[in-house]
């Protein structure tokens, strides 16, 4: 049985790589991660997700506080939660829907997800997810409420992002996702233990249901989507199930008016 001390450095250490691969706070380690680092540590990513969203909470109670409106207080919740990442899941978003919606072959699609430029179909896919956000946000309302969303939303569907890597393989031989490699059985149970506790808390055990429901399928027919059009997943596929399970988590919590 492992110590006490070092299980507790273990999952600090796990903390600070999902922290690292998901936001662009300081928390990384001098040191290299270690192979499997990655994967191993992913049950940790709804954790780091909650942070997140704590962060785009925060930023929509000070907005109230000064006055501003919910319209108003949802947008700068958003900049923050984007601020965090550093835009890292709606890059991934753009560069998804620019290659799967602009190439023809899959050599095209993979160079186009690749390039930094961002085209049509990825300023598209920006405004729809930023504004269907801002208008859950904004409906809600709530401070608290949108605090338990925000939070529901960014831990629920990062504990869907080991199983997503291990069901889907890697596009190609190196990249983000396929230098992370597939999470292990533990990791993946644990993520999903994490973010359903996460979404039963926030919504209610009924309207988690739905949520899960929603995110199993819309990770589903992106994996497919990914699978068939460029043979895999990368880490802007990743980026785009972010950015989809995090609407469809506030959609919910807007249409079923947590707290209300």
């Amino acid at each position: 049985m492992m110590p006490r001390a070092e299980l507790l450095k273990d999952i600090v250490a796990d903390l600070r790589v999902a922290a690292s691969f998901v936001t662009i706070l300081p928390v990384a380690s001098s040191k290299p991660a270690s192979d499997g680092a990655i994967a191993r540590a992913t049950w940790a990513l709804p954790v780091a997700g909650v942070l997140v969203g704590l962060a785009g909470a925060f930023a929509y109670k000070v907005a109230m506080w000064f006055g501003l409106t919910p319209t108003l207080a949802a947008l700068l919740a958003l900049v923050t939660t984007a601020l965090v990442t550093g835009a890292l899941h709606e890059d991934g978003l753009a560069d998804t829907a620019d290659g799967l919606g602009g190439g023809r072959t899959r050599e095209r699609k993979l160079e186009i997800m690749r390039d930094s430029r961002i085209g049509t179909y990825g300023v598209c896919a920006l405004i729809f997810s930023f504004g269907l956000r801002w208008s859950a946000l904004a409906t809600i309302a709530d401070p608290v409420a949108v605090a338990l969303a925000l939070c529901a939303a960014h831990a629920a569907v990062r504990a869907g992002v080991p199983a997503f890597m291990a069901l889907v393989p890697p596009a190609r031989p190196d990249g983000l996702s396929a230098s992370a490699g597939a999470p292990p059985g533990r990791s993946i149970a644990l993520a999903f233990a994490v973010g359903m506790l996460a979404l039963v808390l926030a919504l209610g055990p009924g309207k988690a249901l739905v949520g899960l429901i929603l995110l199993s399928l819309a990770g589903l027919m992106l994996a497919r989507l990914a699978i068939r059009q460029i043979g895999g997943q990368t880490g802007d596929i990743l980026g785009a199930f972010e950015q989809l399970g995090e609407i469809i988590i506030l959609l919910v919590a807007a249409s079923f008016q947590i707290g209300g």
